[in-house]
Parts: C-alpha cells; sequence; structure tokens
C-alpha cells in the first residue's frame, strides 16, 4: 500500500508554509452513495448537526514526512487536525434553507470545535470554512463545512492581525469597528443589519459579488457570541445566501470563511469577521484569479463596488420576499 505523507514544506520567498498532501489525490469525486447523509456509515441517524473526521486530511495527529530538511528548504510534519462539519441532514440546500435553529446548532458546533482544537498545545489557528458549488471544487453536493486546525497562523490572517494590531496602537480602536462606522457613514456598500451584525459589500472587495459580515459588538470569536448574537449570526447567513442565489437566478457558487482570534495569543484587537467570496462576476462569467491576481497578489476590479452593491441589494429584496414568502421573517432589515 502506498505511503501517505502530511507534511509542511516552507516557501522562503514568502515566508510562509506549504501543506503537502499526498493522500488526497484519492478522494472520490461526486459518485456513490452520500457519506453524509443520515444512515451511512459515518453519520448513523438522529442528529442535526454533526462534526466528522475528514476521510481525506490535509493535516494529521500522525503525520509523517516523506523527506528531511536540507538548509532553507524546511519540512516539518503536517500536525493538524481537518474536521468536517454536516450542517444539516438534507441532501441539497444552501444555508438560507436550513431551519434557524438549526443553523444556531451549527455555529454553535463550529465554535466548540475551535475551543477544542486550539486546547492543543501545538495548534496556533483553527479557521472553519465552506465551499460551495462545483466551480469551487467541491467535490461532495451534501451541505457540510470544513474545519482545519493549523500549528501556524495563515499568511492572510496574519497580515490582518498585523494592521488591525497596528491601528488599535496607534489610533486606539479596533480597525474593523472603524470599518463598519466609515460603511454607515457612506452607506452605499450595505446591504443588511440586524442588531448583532452587518453584511456590506467592502469599500476595498477583490470579488466581484464579496461580502463580509462583521460583529456589530467588538467580539473575537464564535465562542464569545451571547445567544441572541447567534440568532443574529444565523439570520444574517440565511439572509445574505439567499440573496445570492436570487442574484442570478440560480445556486451561486462562493468560498465563505470565518476569520477569529488565533487560539494562543490574546490579540485583543482582532474582530469576528466573515468573508464571503463568490466566483461568478456576471451570470454566465466566472471571475478568474489569473496572472496579476496570483503572480502580483494584485486584484483587479472590472466595475465599482457600488454598481455591485446595488445589483446585490435588488436581490437582497427578491431573497427578502422569498423568505418570508415561505414563512421566514427576518430579524433585520435590508438596506435601500
Amino acid at each position: 500500500m502506498e505511503e501517505i505523507y502530511n507534511e509542511l514544506r516552507w516557501n522562503p520567498l514568502l515566508g510562509s508554509w506549504i501543506i503537502v498532501s499526498s493522500g488526497r489525490k484519492r478522494r472520490p469525486w461526486r459518485r456513490g452513495e452520500c457519506p453524509f447523509c443520515p444512515g451511512s456509515p459515518e453519520t448513523g441517524y438522529g442528529w442535526e448537526v454533526l462534526t466528522l473526521d475528514n476521510r481525506y486530511p490535509a493535516l494529521r495527529p500522525d503525520a509523517k514526512i516523506s523527506r528531511e530538511s536540507n538548509d532553507v528548504y524546511k519540512v516539518e510534519p503536517g500536525y493538524g487536525y481537518c474536521k468536517v462539519v454536516v450542517e444539516t441532514p438534507m441532501h441539497e440546500g444552501d444555508l438560507c434553507d436550513i431551519p434557524l435553529e438549526t443553523l444556531v446548532k451549527y455555529l454553535r458546533e463550529l465554535a466548540r470545535v475551535t475551543e477544542e482544537l486550539c486546547k492543543d498545545a501545538s495548534i496556533q489557528y483553527v479557521i472553519p470554512f465552506r465551499n460551495k458549488g462545483e466551480e469551487i471544487g467541491v467535490s461532495l453536493t451534501h451541505p457540510h463545512s470544513q474545519v482545519y486546525a493549523l500549528p501556524f497562523i495563515p499568511p492572510r490572517v496574519a497580515v490582518e492581525m498585523r494592521n488591525m494590531e497596528k491601528y488599535w496602537r496607534d489610533k486606539g480602536e479596533c480597525l474593523l469597528c472603524h470599518i463598519l462606522r466609515l460603511e454607515r457613514e457612506e452607506g452605499s456598500r450595505l446591504l443588511y443589519v440586524n442588531k448583532g451584525f452587518t453584511a456590506f459589500l467592502p469599500f476595498f472587495a477583490m470579488w466581484p459579488y464579496e461580502v463580509h459580515i462583521y460583529a456589530n459588538r467588538h467580539v473575537g470569536k464564535l465562542a464569545e457570541l451571547s445567544s441572541e448574537e447567534l440568532l443574529d449570526l444565523a439570520d444574517s447567513l440565511k439572509v445574505v445566501t439567499a440573496m445570492y442565489n436570487n442574484l442570478f437566478g440560480f445556486s451561486l457558487p462562493y468560498m465563505l470563511i470565518f476569520h477569529q482570534r488565533p487560539c494562543k495569543v490574546e490579540a485583543e484587537y482582532f474582530h469576528l469577521h466573515l468573508e464571503f467570496y463568490p466566483v461568478h462576476r456576471e451570470k454566465d462569467k466566472l471571475k478568474y484569479a489569473a496572472g496579476i491576481e496570483w503572480g502580483a497578489w494584485t486584484f483587479t476590479y472590472d466595475a465599482l463596488p457600488e454598481e455591485k452593491a446595488c445589483e446585490l441589494r435588488a436581490a437582497l429584496k427578491r431573497a427578502i420576499n422569498a423568505l418570508k414568502n415561505g414563512g421566514y421573517d427576518p430579524r433585520g432589515k435590508p438596506i435601500s
């Protein structure tokens, strides 16, 4: 049987780790019985939200390396955990199709898993994320999220932390709280607001229909949210995903990432936020991250964010009407 290796390889040019996982090439692609549906060998019955170990983990606590380090070519075991959070027993659908109470259980489970994995002395960061759609590379359509527990703070989060800390130190306030205030003052990119959270297309969006959800209160991680705030976050997820699915009249592919405070750093300056990256730029066209994006890490935006926000607002109105017709009364209000 072929040996499976999970290792970290250091990129000395970028100063960051690359996860190498030889076993992930065996992942099945949309065939056979769904392993996440009730009654499968892994799931059983009688659950609403379920956490499983990833069958093909990029990181694992018993990681083996394929080779030794050589000079600046550093290699370390790919230590960590990869979990799958099955969001609902329903085989098809999006977050907007899940009952609010179940969405709250889903968020509580993400918080629980984060806190549990952070107890490991070697884990520095836990990042929940959700990939939706074949265009994103999703191999199983049953609604689910993933949670990676990393032995390092990932580069994007590290950059956010550096800038949040600098602003906190220089200005004496939270950078994201300040951004929220600016978005409210300008108003042109705001989409949906409830008591606990605000959804908007950011001034500095990289993806055409990118949406961020910020906690209205300065809070660092999911586990610190109150019961009411969990309801408001679940409501925001339900409304925003319904908005996306009403944008072009089909179920829109996207990536959703939860950015929380790291495990071992106090980071009082860090502010919990969620980021959606849809890959469409028009109904029949994808936004490809191409040469300038990958080669220079500089995104190009092929419109004005304010124009795209207007399109999302129109889709949001349709989504709110559809949710109400389906018996759901949103906790907040759309911005017109």
